[in-house]
């Protein structure tokens, strides 16, 4: 697919997948929703990837549907989405609660780390909040936006948000679409650190180059099926799989090179995980 509204990169197995549109503060449009999901989809399937970062070009992370095509929907009357072409698929198939826009994120096997640069506003705080882990520019905006455009909360927020920051501050910034900084953002736990912008990028890579040598990639693939599955369902159900993946993961080879790591004081050398979904 040629990019016209994204970049990526690959380097020591950690994807950027960035949003590339800076002169319009990385607005969504139809054409960087379908590139976004076919490199999600991309980096999703090629093993040398073990951690995706997602970020925006310029002084945004992503303000938000274009305002051009905000536009066009009133004069419209209707919703057009401004997707032409098939979408990708990418974390498709592991559970049907998953199998919906944005929500797709869930099954993807990989971890997704936000780096937002800037202000992510409406369906760019959408995107902020489904990935796993986010850090934040000192001073970035963000906003739920859909309030001031009489609209709805916009995919499956209202189910989400409540999730990372809790009912009550939930409510009142899906309620007001009042502007917020990522001060309060990290405060109330919507980010997980702040950083100075300059060093942002700088912070993220550090944190995922942890994961990769501290973590073995299975393990950090099943954790985070767990963790999305568990909202999903009972705690029975999550304690019964979660000693079946005991029993099971103990007889791979990277728990013996954990073991082994751990008594000899040394980084570990993870196998590769083998897909399991």
């Amino acid at each position: 697919m040629q990019l016209k509204a994204t970049k990526y990169a690959l380097d020591n197995q950690i994807a950027t997948i960035t949003l590339s549109r800076p002169q319009r503060m990385n607005a969504w449009t139809g054409r960087m929703h379908t590139e976004y999901r076919w490199l999600l989809e991309q980096a999703e399937k090629d093993p040398e990837v073990r951690v995706i970062v997602v970020t925006g070009e310029g002084r945004a992370f992503c303000a938000g549907a274009d305002s051009g095509a905000l536009e066009g929907h009133a004069a419209k009357g209707e919703y057009d989405s401004g997707i032409r072409e098939k979408l990708a698929r990418p974390g498709w198939g592991v559970r049907p609660e998953f199998d919906h826009p944005y929500a797709f994120h869930f099954g993807l096997t990989k971890p997704t780390i936000g780096a937002l640069n800037g202000a992510a506003a409406g369906i760019g705080l959408v995107l902020a909040c489904f990935l796993d882990i986010r850090f934040a520019a000192r001073g970035a905006k963000f906003t739920t936006a859909h309030g001031r455009l009489n609209l709805p909360a916009e995919a499956g927020l209202s189910w989400l948000l409540p999730r990372i920051v809790g009912l009550g501050r939930a409510n009142e910034l899906l309620y007001t679409s009042r502007p917020f900084f990522a001060e309060e953002a990290e405060r109330i736990g919507l980010v997980n650190a702040l950083c100075e912008p300059e060093e942002l990028l700088a912070h993220t890579y550090r944190f995922a180059g942890e994961l990769l040598t501290n973590v073995s990639p299975r393990s950090l693939q099943e954790t985070k099926r767990q963790i999305y599955t568990d909202q999903h369902r009972d705690i029975g159900s999550a304690v019964r799989d979660a000693d079946q993946l005991v029993l099971d993961m103990v007889k791979e080879p990277a728990f013996s090179e954990g073991v082994a790591a751990l008594v000899q004081r040394r980084t570990p050398n993870w196998p590769r995980a083998a897909k399991q979904r």
